[in-house]
């Protein structure tokens, strides 16, 4: 049985507005967004990009995480994706792959 993932993530709609949400199931959620049937927020702001994604090994730490993340200003949102981009390019352009 494989173990249900708790992703929270942030979207960046193409108004350039960014939408922070949790899922279980993020590709489906992604698509729901995209098809207008997601959140009433990203409703006619698609197409929506996936701009940062975190999993939580519970429901309750990812919800918290959102939380967190929902309460952040504009300006720290762009912190924290660009720090997961810059850890991304680390991982990428070292020698482990």
């Amino acid at each position: 049985m494989e173990t249900e993932k708790h992703v929270v993530y942030i979207l960046k709609c193409k108004d350039g507005t960014f939408y922070t949400g949790y899922t279980n199931d993020f590709l489906k959620r992604l698509e729901a967004h995209n098809n207008g049937k997601g959140a009433k927020y990203t409703r006619g702001r698609g197409p929506c990009k996936a701009v940062f994604i975190e999993e939580h090994p519970t429901k309750q730490q990812a919800m918290q995480r959102e939380y967190e993340i929902k309460q952040l200003s504009r300006k720290e949102k762009i912190a924290l994706i660009q720090a997961q981009l810059k850890e991304v390019m680390t991982y990428a352009n070292s020698e482990e792959l």
